[in-house]
């Protein structure tokens, strides 16, 4: 009898017809290691490949602006187009970026239908910086909003958790739900780093405040640092919350040989961060998971810290185990300042710190 597959993966060649440009950082190259890691021994016809669809527009405008739309729109057929210094597009970027964000609407139909427990979308262009008018930061359209958005409307939810572990603060997907406290959103990033948003202090307005939890980092941790920050600030805080599912922003530009970036995590470290996360999602959501690829240009760490999460997923274990279940005050001091730092903002808002 063949095993039922719990993991979707959302892959599509149009993902490589992105191409920014020559050196550009975020290249097709990317998913080319990622698309291959997926044919191996070890991978292979252990999850489910899902074909991606194009957003509509009403579905790219719950989050984007009308005219923003039309002007990446305009962009196609274009050879080049910058959309600012970081961003450019090429002949069927805008095709790609309108798959990248409907391959995620996919994973939330196939969630929800409880065809698959969870689903990790290998898409590409990414999508935290880009704001409702602003493409930025290598990213055209806010796919994990987007999916958040979509979840709400689609499916009536009033509570869902977006992790954004990505070394740059994701500040598209933060002022997209700012003032909504229908979707909780908490960062780990490099701080000060781009894009200078994210700080302690940035905790949300209106109906919204509290909602935003930001953990600004120093240069220099690794898995021990991402691991108790996320059993001290984020379990309690979601274990409150009760999401009715879980998305995840997931960056592996802080893997330790990153050249963009100045963090130690190793492909164990994003198992563990990913099993945390696991158990949030069973714990509040009915295991509800849906995880996007942002960030990575070291190609051999997006590799391996894709797989180790992606095994997880599966439910093959590639997390750390000298970490989980560990002592939490024996191991990464470095980050204790900033734990009890993020604790003293958010005790005014939830009350597993008072």
């Amino acid at each position: 009898m063949t095993p039922v597959k719990k993991t979707g993966i959302v892959k599509d060649p149009i993902y490589l017809e992105h191409k920014p440009g020559y050196l550009h950082w975020e290249s097709p190259q990317r998913l080319e290691v990622l698309y291959e890691m997926l044919t191996e021994k070890d991978m292979a016809e252990k999850f489910e490949t899902i074909a991606p669809r194009k957003a509509t527009r009403e579905e790219i405008e719950l989050i984007h602006e009308h005219r923003y739309y039309d002007y990446v729109a305009s962009t196609a057929g274009k050879s080049r187009f910058s959309l600012d210094s970081d961003t450019q597009t090429s002949e069927l970027s805008f095709e790609a970026a309108l798959f990248a964000a409907g391959g995620l609407l996919v994973g939330v139909d196939k969630i929800m239908a409880g065809e698959l427990v969870n689903v990790f979308g290998l898409v590409r262009p990414p999508g935290h910086h880009a704001e409702a008018g602003q493409g930025m930061g290598f990213c055209l359209f806010n796919n994990v909003a987007i999916a958040a958005a979509y979840a709400i409307k689609r499916y009536g939810l009033s509570r869902v958790l977006i992790v954004d572990w990505d070394l740059h603060h994701g500040n598209g997907t933060q002022h997209s739900f700012y003032r909504d406290r229908r979707v909780l959103y908490f960062s780990t990033h490099q701080y000060p780093y781009y894009p200078g948003t994210g700080a302690f202090g940035e905790v949300g307005e209106g109906e919204g405040k509290g909602f935003t939890v930001n953990i600004p980092l120093s240069m220099g941790h690794g898995d021990a640092e991402y691991y108790k920050i996320f059993k001290k600030v984020l379990v309690p805080i979601a274990l409150e919350y009760k999401p009715e599912m879980v998305m995840v922003s997931a960056g592996f530009d802080t893997y330790f040989k990153d050249p963009l970036g100045g963090m130690e995590v190793t492909s164990a470290g994003y198992a563990t961060m990913a099993q945390v996360i696991l158990d949030i999602a069973e714990a509040c959501s009915d295991k509800k998971l849906l995880i996007t690829l942002e960030g990575g240009y070291n190609l051999g760490g997006l590799r391996d810290g894709a797989r180790s999460v992606i095994k997880q997923l599966m439910g093959e274990n590639a997390a750390d185990p000298e970490l989980l279940g560990r002592d939490l005050d024996g191991i990464g001091k470095t980050a204790d300042y900033t734990i009890d730092r993020a604790i003293g903002i958010q005790k005014e808002y939830w009350k597993c710190f008072s």
